[in-house]
C-alpha cells in the first residue's frame, strides 16, 4: 500500500474538516429556518356540514329544514367519529396546523404558544442557535483561509488551531441549543394552549438534520485536531532526526549547535510555504550555519 507524502496528507485532512464544516453549515441553517422540529396530529371536532361544505370531516344530520332553528336535528356521529386528526408541525419559529375544510395551513408563532415559565429558555435556545451558526461560519472561512491563503506553513498552523477552537465551541453550543428546544417543546406540549395540545406527536426532519449538523461540526472539530497534532508531532520529529543527523555526521565543540541550527531552520519557515517537517538534504549548510 503506497504511503502519502506528509503535504498531501494534510491536504487532504484539511479537505476532509472543510467539507463537514460546510454540511454542517448547511444542515444547520436548514433546520433553523424550517418548521418541521416536531410533527403530529390533533384531535379538533367536526364542524356541521352545510350546502357548500359536505364530506367526511364534518357532522352531518337528518333535519329536513336547516335554517329553521326550532327544528329536531338528529347527529349521527357518536365517539369518535365527532372528531377528525389535524396534522400538524412545529419548529424554533413557528407553528402551522392544517385547514380542515380548505387548502394551505394556519401558522401561529411558536414563541406566542410555549408556556411564559418557559420563554425564556425558548429565546437562550434561539440566541444559542444564532451563536451556533456564526461561529459554524466563522469556522468555515478560517479553513478556506487556511487552504487557500496563508502564506506560511507556521501561520497554516496557527488559523487550524484557532479553527478547531472555534468549532469545538460551535458544536457545544448547538448541542445545548437542541436540547434547550426539545425541553421547551415538551413543556409546551403539556402546559400549552388547549387549542394546540397534540394528541400524537414525533420529530421531524429537521430535528434530524439539527443533530446532524452537530455531529458533523463535532467530525470537523475531531479531524482539524487531528491535522494539527500530527502536524506538530510531524515536525518534533523530523527535528530529532536532523539533531541527531547533525551529532552524527558533524563533530560540534558546542553540544547545544544542533538545536541551535534547528532553531535557524525552523525560523526560516515563518516566510515560507515550503513544508518544515520534509528531509532535510543540505546538512552541511546547517553545519555552516551552526559554526557561524
Amino acid at each position: 500500500m503506497p504511503v502519502l507524502d506528509p503535504g498531501t496528507a494534510r491536504q487532504q485532512r484539511a479537505s476532509a474538516a472543510f467539507s463537514l464544516s460546510f454540511f454542517s453549515l448547511v444542515f444547520s441553517i436548514t433546520a433553523f429556518s424550517s418548521s418541521y422540529w416536531c410533527e403530529g396530529t390533533r384531535k379538533v371536532a367536526k364542524p356541521f356540514c352545510t350546502e357548500q361544505n359536505k364530506g367526511d370531516h364534518c357532522i352531518r344530520f337528518n333535519s329536513p329544514d336547516a335554517n329553521n332553528s326550532n327544528a329536531v336535528q338528529y347527529i349521527w356521529e357518536t365517539g369518535d367519529d365527532k372528531f377528525v386528526d389535524r396534522k400538524f408541525h412545529a419548529g424554533i419559529w413557528y407553528s402551522c396546523e392544517e385547514i380542515i375544510n380548505g387548502e394551505g395551513e394556519k401558522c401561529r408563532s411558536f414563541v406566542s404558544l410555549a408556556p411564559a415559565a418557559d420563554r425564556g429558555v425558548l429565546w437562550l435556545s434561539i440566541v444559542a442557535e444564532l451563536l451556533y451558526n456564526i461561529l459554524l461560519l466563522t469556522g468555515v472561512v478560517l479553513m478556506s483561509v487556511e487552504m487557500c491563503c496563508y502564506h506560511s506553513v507556521i501561520d497554516g498552523l496557527k488559523i487550524n488551531a484557532f479553527s478547531a477552537v472555534v468549532t469545538i465551541l460551535a458544536g457545544l453550543l448547538g448541542m445545548v441549543a437542541h436540547m434547550m428546544y426539545t425541553t421547551v417543546f415538551q413543556m409546551t406540549v403539556n402546559l400549552g394552549p388547549e387549542d394546540w395540545r397534540p394528541h400524537t406527536w414525533d420529530y421531524g426532519w429537521s430535528f434530524c438534520l439539527a443533530w446532524a449538523s452537530f455531529a458533523c461540526c463535532m467530525a470537523a472539530a475531531v479531524t482539524t485536531i487531528n491535522k494539527y497534532t500530527k502536524t506538530i508531532l510531524e515536525f518534533k520529529h523530523k527535528r530529532k532526526t536532523l539533531e541527531r543527523s547533525l551529532k552524527i555526521k558533524y563533530k560540534f565543540p558546542d553540544h547545544a549547535a544542533p538545536e541551535k541550527a534547528c532553531n535557524v531552520y525552523v525560523n526560516s519557515f515563518h516566510n515560507t510555504t515550503e513544508d518544515p517537517a520534509h528531509p532535510v538534504k543540505d546538512l552541511h549548510h546547517l553545519a555552516t550555519i551552526s559554526v557561524l
